[in-house]
């Protein structure tokens, strides 16, 4: 059974001929907006009476965008800042690594020259650690006696004195600083030769130059250096320079306060001098002496022989005196007649 509408609703075209028409009206409009762009200004205007409602439309899908955006953005500069701050640690280790491996290559150019300016052979020594003692001045050095280090050698950076060999090992050797309260070293003045002996203070890092009198020639800022008349220290290099001068004419003695100019507390890398601080005589030097010893006893040798002989003619004399008159005496006086030769 089939519906139809009722008479009273059946009016205008059906609705195979609204599609058809509406198709038609599509297909000219789309023909004249291709070909004769009649259709641009109307286009315009309701696009922008649309726009509103458009903006309206898409405000909820560009907040849950810029939302998703933020966190999103917020995350990776966090991990980029994390990044970042890793970076910057490993750049400034870098960085301080870079300055100390300069300051150690400029040091070490710094001793390359000092070796060079010496004339006794030395050898390039490395400070492990400190001494276990915490009252003295003392460092332990990487090398012994298997690389020519002997007790009582000094020790030097590129300034001057540092200390000096004070145990020796195979591989290690110990090194008593300048300042310590047990150290001292003879140096004179540079300005005037004026010579004295300076004595460590301990953990001040000063020297002492005690028993000066308190009318002697030195002044604030005078250069000590190694006088070398105790033959272990070579003469001439740095030790100290005067800070301060005490002088009272009520005082038998002067207080002289100096400041080592080597880097006791600042350089890892030293000199040390491979010098004999015990001489000896030389082999060469041997033969001259046996020979000297050898002339004494001869020497001792032909005058008891004179002795002996000049007795032995004597006695001939005075038995001869006894027996055969003045003439047989003086006979027996000639030691060729006695036998005596």
């Amino acid at each position: 059974m089939e519906y139809s509408p009722p008479p009273l609703f059946k009016r205008g075209a059906s609705a195979r001929a609204k599609a058809v028409i509406c198709t038609l009206l599509a297909l000219a409009l789309l023909i004249a907006d291709s070909r004769l762009h009649a259709l641009l200004i109307v286009r315009q205007a309701v696009g922008t009476a649309l726009y509103p409602l458009q903006m309206a439309a898409l405000m909820p899908r560009d907040a849950a965008n810029k939302v998703v955006d933020y966190f999103s953005a917020l995350s990776t500069v966090e991990k980029e800042n994390q990044a970042l701050r890793s970076q910057q640690g490993a750049r400034a280790q870098q960085l301080q690594q870079a300055q100390l491996l300069a300051a150690e290559n400029a040091q070490l150019r710094k001793m390359l020259g000092a070796q060079q300016r010496l004339q006794v052979k030395s050898v390039m020594s490395e400070i492990l650690y400190d001494a276990r003692d915490q009252f003295a001045r003392k460092v332990i050095m990487d090398r012994g006696s298997q690389q020519g280090v002997a007790t009582g050698q000094p020790v030097i950076d590129d300034a001057g004195i540092v200390g000096q060999v004070t145990r020796v090992f195979p591989f290690t050797s110990e090194v008593t600083l300048l300042t310590d309260k047990d150290q001292a070293i003879p140096v004179q003045v540079l300005r005037n030769g004026l010579r004295s002996v300076a004595y460590g203070r301990g953990q001040s890092g000063y020297l002492d130059l005690r028993f000066m009198s308190y009318n002697a020639d030195i002044q604030k800022g005078d250069l000590l250096v190694t006088s070398g008349i105790d033959g272990v220290y070579p003469a001439g290099l740095a030790v100290a320079k005067v800070v301060q001068v005490e002088s009272k004419s009520t005082d038998a003695f002067a207080h002289i306060v100096c400041e080592p100019v080597a880097g006791i507390d600042r350089h890892t890398q030293l000199l040390i001098l491979l010098v004999d601080p015990n001489p000896v005589a030389r082999p060469d030097d041997e033969p001259a002496v046996v020979n000297s010893k050898n002339d004494v006893l001869n020497k001792r040798r032909l005058t008891d022989s004179t002795r002996d002989k000049t007795g032995a003619a004597k006695e001939v004399a005075k038995d001869a005196a006894k027996d055969g008159g003045p003439e047989a005496a003086r006979k027996n006086q000639n030691p060729r007649s006695a036998g005596v030769r």
